[in-house]
């Protein structure tokens, strides 16, 4: 992971100022890892450096939006909403996970996973995008009460299946990495040949638990039966959202795979999903995202 961390020109905006603050943000995400695997100093260390993290970053949002304000940047909006959900949901909860369970190696690999799967993104294309290097990856903006109404479902699929509540980390997952997962894709075709695909992404101590649970066995590693299992959760969570969203009975199940956390990101790398929310469960982590074509 390192390796990601080195600073690559091509991460340049062409703003000094906006390229000075991601270059400091990279840093301290940098320092954050090199930190955290001081077991003696893990606690301490880490807390410091996610509250610097997080100032800047913050410090730094505000910044990036009053240059996109004063250049008249047509992505103003859908950018800002990236921002205010990072601020407003993936900090919060991010920082709550690690204060509940007590800065452990898995919830700082957590914060360390979003925080830079969210920032190495988010510089490379949607920064990168204010200045015309590349086009813009989320290509329209969600109503705000749609975005809501689909995390409220999906919460309520999460308790009704796996008998979990939930805290949202983030209502604009981009297939940032947050620990060992399984990753299940869904796909449906239409009478008038339109797909749907839909993504979950479940974290591995998460799955265990709940096969275990389902099938009164301890499971120490995700193994065939496992995977199988998990596919039926899946399906089990789509018949569900089915009853609530009446849009998806147009749509007939097609096929069912199971992917690598190279081909999800290749995935999402075409296109990103119309809705992309992440989960804690307090158990692990778990995102549910829907793409239409």
């Amino acid at each position: 992971m390192a390796k990601e961390l080195v600073w690559n020109e091509r991460f340049n905006i062409g703003v000094e100022k906006v390229d000075k603050a991601h270059r400091r943000l990279f840093s301290i995400v940098y320092k954050l890892m090199v930190l955290s695997e001081d077991e003696k100093k893990r606690k301490w260390a880490s807390a410091e450096a996610i509250k610097f993290f997080k100032s800047y970053a913050l410090k730094h949002f505000a910044e990036e939006e009053e240059y996109m304000r004063s250049i008249h940047y047509d992505g103003y909006e859908m950018h800002k909403r990236l921002h205010d959900v990072m601020r407003d949901k993936t900090i919060p909860a991010l920082e709550k996970d690690l204060e509940e369970n007590d800065y452990s190696s898995e919830s700082i690999q957590h914060f360390i996973g979003i925080s830079l799967g969210w920032l190495t993104g988010h510089v490379l294309i949607e920064d990168r995008a204010i200045t015309g290097k590349v086009p813009k990856r989320w290509d329209s903006v969600q109503p705000k009460n749609v975005t809501a109404a689909m995390e409220k479902v999906v919460s309520q699929i999460i308790l009704e299946v796996f008998k979990l509540q939930t805290r949202t980390v983030s209502l604009q997952y981009a297939g940032e990495d947050f620990g060992k997962c399984i990753y299940d894709r869904i796909s449906y075709r239409s009478k008038e040949g339109k797909r749907l695909h839909v993504f979950l992404v479940m974290e591995e101590r998460l799955a265990l638990r709940t096969v275990g649970q389902m099938l009164d066995i301890e499971f120490k590693k995700v193994d065939k039966m496992v995977l199988d299992a998990v596919r039926q959760i899946s399906q089990q969570m789509m018949v569900h959202m089915r009853g609530y969203f009446k849009m998806l009975e147009q749509y007939e199940f097609e096929k069912d795979h199971m992917l690598t956390k190279e081909q999800l990101e290749q995935d999402f790398l075409s296109e990103y999903p119309r809705y992309s929310l992440l989960f804690d469960t307090g158990i692990g982590y778990f995102a549910f995202c829907i793409k239409m074509r």
